[in-house]
Protein backbone atom coordinates (compact mmCIF):
# COMPACT_ATOMS: atom_id res chain seq x y z
CA UNK A 1 0.00 0.00 0.00
CA UNK A 2 2.94 2.18 0.89
CA UNK A 3 4.54 1.44 -2.42
CA UNK A 4 1.37 2.05 -4.69
CA UNK A 5 1.41 5.61 -2.76
CA UNK A 6 4.28 6.52 -3.55
CA UNK A 7 3.88 5.86 -6.70
CA UNK A 8 0.78 7.45 -6.98
CA UNK A 9 2.46 10.80 -5.67
CA UNK A 10 5.04 10.61 -8.43
CA UNK A 11 3.11 11.11 -11.41
CA UNK A 12 0.85 13.25 -9.73
CA UNK A 13 3.26 15.18 -8.74
CA UNK A 14 4.53 16.05 -12.34
CA UNK A 15 0.95 17.24 -13.12
CA UNK A 16 1.85 20.67 -10.79
CA UNK A 17 4.72 21.41 -13.06
CA UNK A 18 1.74 21.50 -15.76
CA UNK A 19 -0.13 24.08 -13.82
CA UNK A 20 2.91 25.94 -12.35
CA UNK A 21 4.48 26.66 -16.30
CA UNK A 22 1.14 27.48 -17.32
CA UNK A 23 0.51 29.80 -14.59
CA UNK A 24 3.52 31.36 -15.08
CA UNK A 25 2.35 32.47 -18.59
CA UNK A 26 -0.68 33.85 -17.32
CA UNK A 27 0.68 35.72 -14.99
CA UNK A 28 2.63 37.54 -17.50
CA UNK A 29 -0.22 38.35 -19.73
CA UNK A 30 -1.77 40.03 -17.04
CA UNK A 31 0.94 43.09 -17.15
CA UNK A 32 1.22 43.33 -21.10
CA UNK A 33 -1.12 45.47 -22.89
CA UNK A 34 -0.69 43.50 -26.26
CA UNK A 35 -2.21 40.43 -24.20
CA UNK A 36 -5.42 42.17 -22.92
CA UNK A 37 -8.14 39.59 -23.09
CA UNK A 38 -10.84 42.10 -22.32
CA UNK A 39 -10.39 44.50 -24.83
CA UNK A 40 -13.75 43.83 -26.16
CA UNK A 41 -13.97 47.63 -27.97
CA UNK A 42 -12.24 49.48 -30.92
CA UNK A 43 -12.02 52.71 -29.31
CA UNK A 44 -10.38 51.18 -25.70
CA UNK A 45 -7.20 52.48 -25.14
CA UNK A 46 -4.70 50.04 -26.56
CA UNK A 47 -1.84 51.19 -23.76
CA UNK A 48 -4.25 48.95 -21.17
CA UNK A 49 -3.14 46.02 -19.67
CA UNK A 50 -5.33 43.58 -17.68
CA UNK A 51 -4.32 44.71 -14.73
CA UNK A 52 -4.80 48.30 -15.47
CA UNK A 53 -7.98 47.66 -16.81
CA UNK A 54 -9.06 46.01 -13.69
CA UNK A 55 -8.36 48.87 -11.31
CA UNK A 56 -8.30 52.31 -13.27
CA UNK A 57 -11.86 53.61 -14.51
CA UNK A 58 -10.40 56.65 -16.28
CA UNK A 59 -7.58 54.67 -18.07
CA UNK A 60 -10.64 52.39 -19.92
CA UNK A 61 -12.64 56.01 -21.02
CA UNK A 62 -9.48 58.01 -21.68
CA UNK A 63 -10.76 57.40 -25.85
CA UNK A 64 -14.32 57.03 -25.45
CA UNK A 65 -15.78 60.05 -22.94
CA UNK A 66 -17.98 61.45 -25.98
CA UNK A 67 -20.25 58.19 -26.12
CA UNK A 68 -20.48 57.88 -22.48
CA UNK A 69 -21.73 61.05 -22.17
CA UNK A 70 -24.31 60.68 -24.92
CA UNK A 71 -25.14 57.31 -23.21
CA UNK A 72 -24.09 55.65 -26.45
CA UNK A 73 -22.14 53.37 -23.98
CA UNK A 74 -23.33 53.21 -20.13
CA UNK A 75 -21.20 53.73 -17.39
CA UNK A 76 -22.22 50.07 -15.80
CA UNK A 77 -21.31 48.30 -18.73
CA UNK A 78 -17.84 49.94 -18.23
CA UNK A 79 -18.02 48.81 -14.43
CA UNK A 80 -19.12 45.04 -16.04
CA UNK A 81 -15.70 45.15 -17.82
CA UNK A 82 -13.82 46.22 -14.84
CA UNK A 83 -15.73 43.20 -13.01
CA UNK A 84 -14.70 40.72 -15.79
CA UNK A 85 -10.47 41.89 -15.52
CA UNK A 86 -10.44 41.79 -11.89
CA UNK A 87 -11.99 38.19 -11.37
CA UNK A 88 -9.37 37.13 -13.86
CA UNK A 89 -6.54 38.76 -12.02
CA UNK A 90 -7.85 37.96 -8.68
CA UNK A 91 -8.50 34.15 -10.54
CA UNK A 92 -4.67 34.29 -11.15
CA UNK A 93 -3.70 35.43 -7.72
CA UNK A 94 -5.80 32.81 -6.10
CA UNK A 95 -3.90 30.08 -8.32
CA UNK A 96 -0.69 31.43 -7.32
CA UNK A 97 -1.49 30.69 -3.70
CA UNK A 98 -2.05 27.29 -4.67
CA UNK A 99 0.86 26.94 -6.54
CA UNK A 100 3.30 28.09 -3.67
CA UNK A 101 1.27 25.71 -1.47
CA UNK A 102 1.51 22.84 -3.98
CA UNK A 103 5.18 22.94 -2.57
CA UNK A 104 4.25 21.62 0.90
CA UNK A 105 3.54 17.87 2.04
CA UNK A 106 0.52 15.93 0.98
CA UNK A 107 -2.10 18.02 3.19
CA UNK A 108 -0.95 21.07 1.75
CA UNK A 109 -1.21 19.86 -1.25
CA UNK A 110 -4.36 18.13 -1.33
CA UNK A 111 -5.45 21.70 0.18
CA UNK A 112 -3.99 23.94 -2.91
CA UNK A 113 -6.19 21.28 -5.26
CA UNK A 114 -9.44 22.66 -4.00
CA UNK A 115 -7.77 26.16 -4.11
CA UNK A 116 -6.74 25.46 -7.47
CA UNK A 117 -10.13 24.72 -8.26
CA UNK A 118 -11.82 27.62 -7.14
CA UNK A 119 -9.37 30.02 -8.83
CA UNK A 120 -9.93 28.52 -12.19
CA UNK A 121 -13.55 28.86 -11.41
CA UNK A 122 -12.95 32.49 -11.30
CA UNK A 123 -11.09 33.08 -14.10
CA UNK A 124 -14.13 31.09 -15.80
CA UNK A 125 -16.50 33.65 -14.52
CA UNK A 126 -14.33 36.59 -15.65
CA UNK A 127 -14.61 34.83 -19.40
CA UNK A 128 -18.48 34.82 -19.26
CA UNK A 129 -18.85 38.02 -17.84
CA UNK A 130 -16.51 39.15 -20.67
CA UNK A 131 -19.22 37.14 -23.15
CA UNK A 132 -21.54 38.83 -21.40
CA UNK A 133 -20.54 42.47 -22.15
CA UNK A 134 -19.77 41.93 -25.23
CA UNK A 135 -22.76 40.50 -26.68
CA UNK A 136 -24.43 43.00 -25.32
CA UNK A 137 -22.39 45.81 -26.83
CA UNK A 138 -23.03 43.42 -30.46
CA UNK A 139 -26.56 43.62 -30.21
CA UNK A 140 -26.52 47.36 -30.41
CA UNK A 141 -23.14 47.97 -32.39
CA UNK A 142 -25.06 48.76 -35.86
CA UNK A 143 -26.98 50.89 -34.09
CA UNK A 144 -24.30 53.21 -32.73
CA UNK A 145 -22.28 52.99 -35.74
CA UNK A 146 -24.86 54.78 -37.00
CA UNK A 147 -24.13 57.52 -34.31
CA UNK A 148 -20.81 57.83 -34.01
CA UNK A 149 -19.80 56.66 -37.24
CA UNK A 150 -17.61 53.63 -36.45
CA UNK A 151 -18.12 49.93 -35.10
CA UNK A 152 -17.81 50.20 -31.32
CA UNK A 153 -17.48 46.34 -30.69
CA UNK A 154 -14.56 44.33 -31.97
CA UNK A 155 -15.40 41.78 -34.96
CA UNK A 156 -14.98 39.06 -32.66
CA UNK A 157 -13.60 38.10 -29.35
CA UNK A 158 -9.68 38.67 -28.61
CA UNK A 159 -7.47 35.04 -28.77
CA UNK A 160 -5.99 35.72 -25.44
CA UNK A 161 -9.20 35.82 -24.21
CA UNK A 162 -9.57 31.88 -25.63
CA UNK A 163 -5.69 31.22 -23.92
CA UNK A 164 -7.61 32.75 -20.86
CA UNK A 165 -10.32 30.12 -21.13
CA UNK A 166 -7.82 26.99 -21.81
CA UNK A 167 -5.27 28.21 -19.07
CA UNK A 168 -8.42 27.95 -16.65
CA UNK A 169 -9.75 24.50 -18.29
CA UNK A 170 -6.43 23.51 -18.21
CA UNK A 171 -6.16 24.04 -14.11
CA UNK A 172 -9.57 22.83 -13.20
CA UNK A 173 -9.24 19.45 -15.41
CA UNK A 174 -5.90 19.51 -13.41
CA UNK A 175 -6.87 19.94 -10.18
CA UNK A 176 -9.93 17.22 -10.76
CA UNK A 177 -7.29 14.87 -11.41
CA UNK A 178 -5.19 15.50 -8.61
CA UNK A 179 -8.55 15.51 -6.20
CA UNK A 180 -9.33 12.25 -7.64
CA UNK A 181 -6.34 10.81 -8.38
CA UNK A 182 -4.03 11.68 -5.64
CA UNK A 183 -3.36 10.15 -1.58
CA UNK A 184 -5.80 10.77 1.18
CA UNK A 185 -3.19 12.38 3.56
CA UNK A 186 -2.75 10.65 7.01
CA UNK A 187 -5.37 11.92 9.61
CA UNK A 188 -3.62 14.53 12.12
CA UNK A 189 -1.04 15.28 9.21
CA UNK A 190 0.12 18.71 9.64
CA UNK A 191 0.63 21.19 7.19
CA UNK A 192 4.27 21.23 6.53
CA UNK A 193 6.69 22.40 3.84
CA UNK A 194 10.46 22.09 3.26
CA UNK A 195 12.93 24.78 4.61
CA UNK A 196 13.95 25.36 1.17
CA UNK A 197 10.71 26.07 -0.36
CA UNK A 198 9.84 28.21 2.89
CA UNK A 199 13.00 30.61 2.23
CA UNK A 200 11.59 30.58 -1.47
CA UNK A 201 8.32 31.80 -0.44
CA UNK A 202 9.77 33.98 1.57
CA UNK A 203 11.93 35.32 -0.86
CA UNK A 204 8.91 35.86 -3.49
CA UNK A 205 7.66 39.01 -3.05
CA UNK A 206 10.72 40.23 -3.44
CA UNK A 207 10.93 38.19 -7.01
CA UNK A 208 7.90 39.75 -8.45
CA UNK A 209 8.18 43.01 -6.92
CA UNK A 210 11.38 42.83 -8.55
CA UNK A 211 10.30 41.90 -12.43
CA UNK A 212 7.01 44.75 -11.65
CA UNK A 213 9.29 47.37 -11.08
CA UNK A 214 12.71 46.41 -12.54
CA UNK A 215 12.51 43.81 -15.47
CA UNK A 216 8.54 44.94 -16.74
CA UNK A 217 9.78 47.89 -17.43
CA UNK A 218 12.18 46.99 -19.93
CA UNK A 219 9.31 46.43 -22.39
CA UNK A 220 9.11 49.66 -23.12
CA UNK A 221 12.67 49.49 -24.99
CA UNK A 222 10.73 48.99 -28.30
CA UNK A 223 10.06 52.45 -28.08
CA UNK A 224 13.38 53.16 -28.82
CA UNK A 225 12.87 51.16 -32.61
CA UNK A 226 9.91 53.56 -33.57
CA UNK A 227 8.75 56.74 -34.11
CA UNK A 228 6.43 57.43 -31.05
CA UNK A 229 4.77 60.37 -29.70
CA UNK A 230 3.47 60.10 -26.70
CA UNK A 231 -0.49 59.81 -26.39
CA UNK A 232 -3.25 57.69 -25.98
CA UNK A 233 -2.24 55.63 -29.73
CA UNK A 234 -0.26 52.14 -30.06
CA UNK A 235 3.08 50.91 -31.89
CA UNK A 236 2.39 49.71 -35.25
CA UNK A 237 5.18 48.31 -37.84
CA UNK A 238 4.39 51.46 -39.61
CA UNK A 239 5.94 53.63 -37.06
CA UNK A 240 9.35 51.28 -37.02
CA UNK A 241 12.34 53.19 -37.74
CA UNK A 242 14.67 50.20 -37.03
CA UNK A 243 18.42 52.20 -35.46
CA UNK A 244 17.45 56.25 -36.86
CA UNK A 245 17.12 57.14 -32.31
CA UNK A 246 20.75 55.77 -32.40
CA UNK A 247 21.83 56.93 -35.12
CA UNK A 248 20.99 60.37 -34.18
CA UNK A 249 23.18 60.36 -30.94
CA UNK A 250 25.83 60.54 -33.42
CA UNK A 251 24.64 62.32 -36.64
CA UNK A 252 22.77 65.72 -34.66
CA UNK A 253 25.96 68.02 -33.78
CA UNK A 254 23.94 69.53 -31.15
CA UNK A 255 22.83 65.57 -29.48
CA UNK A 256 26.44 65.38 -29.30
CA UNK A 257 27.29 68.52 -27.59
CA UNK A 258 24.69 67.60 -24.85
CA UNK A 259 26.00 64.02 -24.60
CA UNK A 260 29.37 64.90 -24.23
CA UNK A 261 28.11 67.82 -21.26
CA UNK A 262 25.77 65.67 -19.52
CA UNK A 263 28.14 62.98 -19.23
CA UNK A 264 30.78 65.15 -17.76
CA UNK A 265 28.36 66.03 -15.15
CA UNK A 266 27.59 62.77 -14.33
CA UNK A 267 30.88 61.08 -14.19
CA UNK A 268 32.08 64.23 -11.97
CA UNK A 269 29.48 63.76 -9.61
CA UNK A 270 29.78 60.04 -9.34
CA UNK A 271 33.30 60.46 -9.22
CA UNK A 272 33.32 62.39 -5.86
CA UNK A 273 30.71 60.30 -4.73
CA UNK A 274 32.96 57.43 -4.99
CA UNK A 275 36.04 59.26 -3.97
CA UNK A 276 33.90 60.26 -0.70
CA UNK A 277 32.14 56.91 0.05
CA UNK A 278 34.33 56.07 2.57
CA UNK A 279 32.94 58.63 4.97
CA UNK A 280 30.29 56.74 5.77
CA UNK A 281 32.55 54.12 6.58
CA UNK A 282 34.50 56.38 8.31
CA UNK A 283 31.29 57.52 9.93
CA UNK A 284 30.02 54.48 11.30
CA UNK A 285 33.19 52.94 13.25
CA UNK A 286 33.45 56.86 14.71
CA UNK A 287 29.59 56.43 15.86
CA UNK A 288 30.19 52.74 17.29
CA UNK A 289 32.99 53.92 19.77
CA UNK A 290 30.47 56.12 21.45
CA UNK A 291 30.30 54.59 24.86
CA UNK A 292 27.43 56.71 25.66
CA UNK A 293 24.02 54.96 24.58
CA UNK A 294 21.43 57.52 24.55
CA UNK A 295 23.97 60.18 22.92
CA UNK A 296 25.25 57.58 20.15
CA UNK A 297 21.64 56.61 19.23
CA UNK A 298 20.36 60.61 19.52
CA UNK A 299 23.48 60.95 16.87
CA UNK A 300 22.53 58.42 14.97
CA UNK A 301 18.53 59.31 14.46
CA UNK A 302 19.61 62.48 13.80
CA UNK A 303 22.03 61.73 10.96
CA UNK A 304 19.48 59.37 9.80
CA UNK A 305 16.26 61.30 9.41
CA UNK A 306 17.65 64.07 6.33
CA UNK A 307 17.47 60.71 4.30
CA UNK A 308 13.65 60.45 4.90
CA UNK A 309 13.40 63.88 3.86
CA UNK A 310 12.90 64.49 0.00
CA UNK A 311 15.22 66.72 -1.96
CA UNK A 312 11.90 69.55 -2.60
CA UNK A 313 12.37 70.10 1.12
CA UNK A 314 15.88 69.92 1.54
CA UNK A 315 15.71 72.84 -1.27
CA UNK A 316 12.74 74.33 0.99
CA UNK A 317 15.44 74.63 4.00
CA UNK A 318 18.47 75.44 1.39
CA UNK A 319 16.23 78.14 0.41
CA UNK A 320 15.40 79.44 3.68
CA UNK A 321 19.46 79.89 4.74
CA UNK A 322 20.90 81.13 1.32
CA UNK A 323 18.05 82.84 -0.52
CA UNK A 324 18.74 86.78 -0.99
CA UNK A 325 16.05 87.41 2.71
CA UNK A 326 17.35 84.32 3.39
CA UNK A 327 19.07 83.11 7.44
CA UNK A 328 22.78 84.00 5.90
CA UNK A 329 22.24 87.52 4.70
CA UNK A 330 20.14 88.46 7.42
CA UNK A 331 23.40 87.31 10.05
CA UNK A 332 25.97 89.43 7.55
CA UNK A 333 23.24 92.53 7.55
CA UNK A 334 23.49 92.62 11.03
CA UNK A 335 26.87 91.76 11.76
CA UNK A 336 28.21 94.60 8.75
CA UNK A 337 25.33 97.10 8.74
CA UNK A 338 25.35 96.61 4.95
CA UNK A 339 22.51 95.11 3.59
CA UNK A 340 23.52 91.76 1.80
CA UNK A 341 20.98 90.13 -0.91
CA UNK A 342 23.30 88.06 -2.72
CA UNK A 343 21.66 85.23 -4.21
CA UNK A 344 23.55 82.26 -3.69
CA UNK A 345 21.68 79.18 -5.17
CA UNK A 346 22.05 80.86 -8.08
CA UNK A 347 25.63 81.13 -8.35
CA UNK A 348 27.16 78.35 -10.86
CA UNK A 349 30.87 78.92 -8.81
CA UNK A 350 31.84 75.67 -7.18
CA UNK A 351 28.84 73.84 -8.06
CA UNK A 352 30.06 70.19 -7.72
CA UNK A 353 30.97 70.41 -4.06
CA UNK A 354 28.02 71.90 -2.94
CA UNK A 355 25.56 69.43 -4.63
CA UNK A 356 28.50 66.71 -3.16
CA UNK A 357 28.19 68.43 0.43
CA UNK A 358 24.12 68.40 0.53
CA UNK A 359 24.40 64.85 -0.57
CA UNK A 360 26.67 64.07 2.24
CA UNK A 361 24.33 65.60 4.64
CA UNK A 362 21.25 63.94 3.79
CA UNK A 363 22.48 60.77 3.09
CA UNK A 364 25.65 59.61 5.45
CA UNK A 365 23.43 58.88 7.99
CA UNK A 366 21.71 55.99 6.21
CA UNK A 367 24.29 54.56 4.26
CA UNK A 368 26.32 54.23 7.53
CA UNK A 369 23.85 51.69 8.59
CA UNK A 370 24.91 48.91 6.76
CA UNK A 371 28.77 49.71 8.28
CA UNK A 372 26.94 49.81 11.52
CA UNK A 373 25.67 46.01 11.15
CA UNK A 374 29.04 44.90 9.87
CA UNK A 375 30.80 45.92 13.09
CA UNK A 376 28.26 44.63 15.06
CA UNK A 377 29.48 40.91 13.20
CA UNK A 378 32.68 41.48 14.06
CA UNK A 379 34.25 38.44 16.08
CA UNK A 380 34.44 40.24 19.74
CA UNK A 381 37.17 37.61 20.78
CA UNK A 382 39.48 40.13 17.89
CA UNK A 383 39.22 43.11 19.74
CA UNK A 384 40.45 40.79 23.44
CA UNK A 385 43.23 39.51 21.65
CA UNK A 386 43.92 43.65 20.61
CA UNK A 387 43.48 44.71 24.38
CA UNK A 388 45.68 41.99 25.56
CA UNK A 389 48.37 42.81 23.25
CA UNK A 390 48.38 46.73 24.43
CA UNK A 391 46.25 48.17 21.81
CA UNK A 392 44.71 51.16 22.28
CA UNK A 393 41.32 52.90 21.06
CA UNK A 394 42.48 53.94 17.60
CA UNK A 395 44.57 50.90 16.83
CA UNK A 396 41.61 48.90 17.71
CA UNK A 397 39.70 50.69 15.22
CA UNK A 398 42.51 50.31 12.50
CA UNK A 399 43.78 46.63 12.90
CA UNK A 400 40.73 45.25 13.66
CA UNK A 401 37.07 47.19 13.08
CA UNK A 402 38.93 48.51 9.50
CA UNK A 403 39.95 45.18 8.19
CA UNK A 404 36.89 43.88 8.52
CA UNK A 405 34.55 46.07 7.29
CA UNK A 406 36.41 46.15 4.28
CA UNK A 407 34.59 43.03 2.43
CA UNK A 408 31.27 45.08 2.85
CA UNK A 409 33.02 48.17 1.62
CA UNK A 410 34.44 46.17 -1.31
CA UNK A 411 30.82 45.52 -2.26
CA UNK A 412 29.30 49.32 -1.72
CA UNK A 413 32.11 50.23 -3.84
CA UNK A 414 31.69 47.84 -6.77
CA UNK A 415 27.73 48.66 -6.41
CA UNK A 416 29.03 52.46 -7.10
CA UNK A 417 31.13 51.81 -9.74
CA UNK A 418 28.26 50.26 -11.68
CA UNK A 419 25.94 52.63 -10.85
CA UNK A 420 28.53 55.30 -11.75
CA UNK A 421 25.90 56.77 -14.48
CA UNK A 422 22.82 56.39 -12.25
CA UNK A 423 22.93 59.86 -9.90
CA UNK A 424 19.20 60.11 -9.33
CA UNK A 425 17.78 63.28 -10.72
CA UNK A 426 15.91 64.78 -7.73
CA UNK A 427 18.63 67.44 -6.13
CA UNK A 428 19.27 68.04 -9.43
CA UNK A 429 16.15 68.67 -10.54
CA UNK A 430 15.55 70.97 -7.73
CA UNK A 431 18.49 72.80 -7.18
CA UNK A 432 18.90 73.34 -11.03
CA UNK A 433 17.93 77.34 -12.47
CA UNK A 434 18.74 78.86 -15.89
CA UNK A 435 22.34 79.77 -14.25
CA UNK A 436 23.09 76.26 -12.82
CA UNK A 437 21.24 73.89 -15.85
CA UNK A 438 24.58 73.68 -17.89
CA UNK A 439 26.41 72.48 -14.77
CA UNK A 440 23.76 70.38 -12.78
CA UNK A 441 22.17 68.45 -16.09
CA UNK A 442 23.09 65.30 -14.87
CA UNK A 443 22.61 61.51 -17.00
CA UNK A 444 19.33 61.09 -15.70
CA UNK A 445 17.77 64.69 -15.52
CA UNK A 446 18.65 65.27 -19.32
CA UNK A 447 16.51 61.69 -19.79
CA UNK A 448 14.18 63.19 -18.24
CA UNK A 449 13.91 66.43 -19.85
CA UNK A 450 14.14 65.33 -22.96
CA UNK A 451 11.62 62.54 -23.17
CA UNK A 452 9.07 64.38 -21.00
CA UNK A 453 9.97 67.80 -21.02
CA UNK A 454 10.58 67.71 -24.54
CA UNK A 455 8.14 64.61 -25.91
CA UNK A 456 11.29 62.64 -27.10
CA UNK A 457 10.28 59.31 -26.03
CA UNK A 458 12.28 57.15 -28.34
CA UNK A 459 15.77 59.22 -27.86
CA UNK A 460 15.20 59.02 -24.13
CA UNK A 461 14.70 55.79 -24.30
CA UNK A 462 18.22 54.75 -26.73
CA UNK A 463 19.80 57.04 -23.79
CA UNK A 464 18.68 54.81 -20.73
CA UNK A 465 19.22 51.66 -23.00
CA UNK A 466 22.64 52.85 -23.61
CA UNK A 467 23.17 53.97 -19.76
CA UNK A 468 21.75 50.43 -18.49
CA UNK A 469 24.35 48.48 -21.27
CA UNK A 470 27.11 50.18 -19.86
CA UNK A 471 26.16 49.89 -16.42
CA UNK A 472 26.24 46.16 -16.45
CA UNK A 473 28.97 46.05 -18.17
CA UNK A 474 31.43 48.23 -15.54
CA UNK A 475 29.70 46.00 -12.72
CA UNK A 476 30.74 42.93 -14.60
CA UNK A 477 34.55 44.71 -14.98
CA UNK A 478 34.69 46.02 -11.44
CA UNK A 479 33.76 42.57 -10.72
CA UNK A 480 36.11 40.78 -12.49
CA UNK A 481 38.84 43.22 -11.18
CA UNK A 482 38.23 42.36 -7.87
CA UNK A 483 38.36 38.69 -8.18
CA UNK A 484 41.57 39.53 -9.70
CA UNK A 485 43.02 41.45 -7.05
CA UNK A 486 41.52 40.28 -4.16
CA UNK A 487 39.82 36.93 -4.53
CA UNK A 488 36.11 37.44 -3.98
CA UNK A 489 33.41 38.59 -6.27
CA UNK A 490 29.67 39.21 -5.39
CA UNK A 491 28.45 37.31 -9.19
Amino acid sequence: MAKKMVAGNGWTDKIYYVTRISLLFAFILVFFSEFNPVRIMTQMNKNLSLLTTALSYDRIVVNIKYEINHNYIYKSDIYSLMIAAALMVAGVIILSVAACMSLGNLKMKRISNFITFGGAGVILGGFFQTVSTYNLYKAVDLEIAEKVGFNMAADKLPVVLYLMLGFAILQLICSLVLIIAQPRSVRGEKCEMATSYKLFIMFLPFIVLSFIFAYLPLYGWRYAFFDYKSGPGTLTMNDFVGLKWFRSLVDNAMTRADIVRVMKNTLIMSGLGIATSWLAMAFAIFLSEIKNGVFRRLVQVFTTIPNFISWVLVYAIAFAIFSNEGFVNNIMTRITGVVHSRLYLQEDSMLYLKMLLWGIWKGIGWSAIIYIAGISGIDQQLYEAATVDGAGRFQKMWHVTLPGLLPTYSVMLLMAVAGILSNGMDQYLVFSNANTKQTLEVLDLYVYTLGIGAGKIPLSTVIGMLKTLVSVTLLFMANGISKLIRGESII
